[in-house]
């Protein structure tokens, strides 16, 4: 088997490119996006499914939703011009500590 870790970085940036392209797809309404969506969702799907023979499910997955809601809030803040409160920010970082502390409890 790959690299789990690997694996699971990849499964989060197809997860990450799904969710960036939600809005371009205009309520599924643009066919190239909305492709993009339900394929980039397959694939992180399909990695996610290997990623959790190898590292633990709740490890996994808290490591796919922290990273990957980090990730998307960046991507809001860069391609779509959304601002960042100070209470976003705030959750930001209590998600990443959250994350940290999950692996460290491992």
């Amino acid at each position: 088997m790959s690299n789990p870790w690997a694996l699971l970085m990849l499964a989060i940036t197809a997860e990450v490119l799904g969710t960036s392209c939600l809005r371009l797809s205009e309520g599924m309404t643009k066919p190239l996006p909305t492709v993009l969506v339900f394929s980039a969702y397959a694939i992180a799907m399909a990695l996610l499914s290997k990623v959790v023979l190898s590292i633990p499910l709740g490890l996994t997955y808290a490591l796919w939703s922290g990273i990957g809601t980090i990730a998307i809030v960046l991507v809001g803040w860069l391609a779509y011009q959304q601002t960042l409160s100070v209470a976003q920010l705030i959750g930001i970082g209590m998600i990443t500590s959250g994350v940290v502390l999950v692996n460290i409890g491992q």
